[in-house]
């Protein structure tokens, strides 16, 4: 099993940053592809930001320019440095994980960081 823990949510003002974190662990060989992704009222989760091991990255076009994803593979750790928010931005962000075990690899869900953003 592997436990994603998620940290560093809470309220900022529109044009202010939060920085969100998500560590892995448990029993892995190792974690492969990171992301975050997010969910807003009413609405679909949907992608924001993904990250491989070897550090190339994939962002929605909504981010893209304000938010950086970036990981720390020794501390199968990813963050996510959100500038510049926007209202819309506002959500509950899930951490999502690769983990290879054993012969598969599997993906695992964090239990979600509300970020809200007021205007």
């Amino acid at each position: 099993q592997v436990q994603l823990v998620e940290s560093g949510g809470g309220l900022a003002q529109a044009g202010g940053s939060l920085r969100l974190s998500c560590s892995a662990s448990g029993s892995f060989s190792n974690i492969n592809t990171m992301g975050w992704y997010r969910q807003a009222p009413g609405k679909q989760r949907e992608l924001v930001a993904t990250i491989t091991r070897g550090g190339s990255t994939n962002y929605a076009n909504s981010v893209k320019g304000r938010f950086t994803i970036s990981r720390d593979n020794a501390k199968n750790t990813v963050y996510l440095q959100m500038n510049s928010l926007k209202p819309e931005d506002t959500a509950v962000y899930y951490c999502r994980a690769q983990a290879a075990i054993r012969i598969g690899t599997y993906d695992y869900w964090g239990q979600g960081t509300q970020v809200t953003v007021s205007s």
